[in-house]
């Protein structure tokens, strides 16, 4: 199946990449998909990890309904992300669009607080202190599961990467198998562990390969 989608992911200070990066993964490198990186500003944000990433757009030169996923990562520092109005006024643009919004750890609380969580349930990472302290949270909607899917927004727990990013793939169209990236308990066999090139594949390298070397 060919998809012509368009996806993004919103960065902000101290964005977890390990969270989402399974996801970003899957469809960049296995179905050959482009990422659109949207933040606040036009500057470098730095992850939690310590990668610095530039974005790609501005939230004011982006509209969600343009995409067909909008992937939020967690933050150990939430909220400079709250607090950014811009963003939260991104996301309120997606209200009411078929976009479909994946949110990690705590990140549902920035589609909380615009709004896109009304009457959702949804799943989230972040201490239960923060859902008391902001009446956006709506804590009767917050059930304590690894992932949520309600609706245009798909929730998870940080911790749960791997079913997140299954969730969300499998929603998107995406055939990724039922043991999606899960090796657990597993033993390979050395054939299996030794990994071969297409012929196809090889003659691509050798010919990439002359670059380097100047051979003709």
């Amino acid at each position: 199946m060919e998809h012509q989608k368009k996806y993004a992911v919103l960065v902000y200070p101290d964005f977890s990449l390990q969270e989402i990066t399974c996801l970003t993964s899957a469809l960049t490198v296995w179905f050959g998909e482009k990422i659109d990186i949207i933040a606040g500003e036009k500057k470098p944000y730095r992850s939690e990890e310590g990668f610095t990433i530039l974005p790609d757009k501005t939230v004011d030169e982006a509209d969600p309904a343009e995409y067909a996923c909008v992937i939020l990562p967690g933050t150990i520092n939430p909220l400079p992300a709250l607090f950014d109005e811009k963003l939260i006024g991104f996301l309120r643009r997606g209200r009411g669009t078929d976009t479909l919004f994946a949110a990690i750890s705590s990140a549902p609380a920035l589609l909380c607080k615009a709004g896109l969580l009304e009457g959702r349930d949804f799943t989230a990472g972040f201490f239960m202190q923060l859902a008391v302290t902001f009446p956006f949270i709506d804590t009767a909607h917050f059930v304590h599961r690894p992932v949520v899917e309600d609706g245009t927004a798909i929730t998870a727990i940080g911790m749960f990467f791997r079913e997140f990013a299954q969730t969300v793939l499998n929603r998107l169209g995406y055939d990724v198998g039922e043991r999606f990236m899960d090796t657990s308990g597993e033993e390979y066999t050395q054939e299996e562990l030794t990994f071969y090139w297409s012929e196809e594949d090889y003659q691509e390298f050798l010919q990439e390969l002359k670059e380097f070397t100047g051979e003709d």
